[in-house]
């Protein structure tokens, strides 16, 4: 009779969390999705935050890096070619007189920002010349 009152009163006493977490065993099922949700928070944390990219994106980066270092190279090009030009104070106060948005215009019809074995002058060379020069100006 004790043994059964002792019995009874583990039956009606509270099993703890720690004792549910060792008894509990997962299934292969379980085990599968549960290796699959981390895949997928890994990924989505990866691309979010991470500063994972895909291939083309990586690519498209690259690319653009690039022709970003070609414009850097080809700015001391069109400061020289300016420095070449006979009326480049007068031409300097006009380029500093003129809109912001405006100067690679002015530097691209001057000439400057076509680069020796080109026919026709680059935009985004004149963009960043006409940046350089404008601070020359100051």
């Amino acid at each position: 009779m004790e043994q059964d009152q002792g019995h009874e009163q583990e039956k009606k006493r509270k099993i703890t969390l720690g004792e549910r977490w060792r008894a509990a065993q997962m299934t292969k099922t379980g085990v599968f999705w549960t290796l699959v949700a981390a895949i997928v928070l890994t990924m989505i944390i990866g691309f979010a935050w991470g500063g994972w990219v895909t291939g083309g994106s990586a690519e498209k980066i690259a690319e653009k890096m690039a022709g970003d270092a070609v414009v850097l190279r080809l700015v001391p090009i069109c400061v020289f070619q300016f420095n070449q030009d006979p009326g480049k104070y007068q031409k300097l106060e006009e380029l500093k007189a003129a809109n912001t948005w405006s100067r690679g215009d002015y530097v691209k019809k001057q000439g400057w920002a076509t680069m020796p074995g080109e026919s026709e002058p680059d935009t985004k060379v004149a963009n960043e010349c006409a940046k350089v020069l404008a601070q020359i100006a100051q």
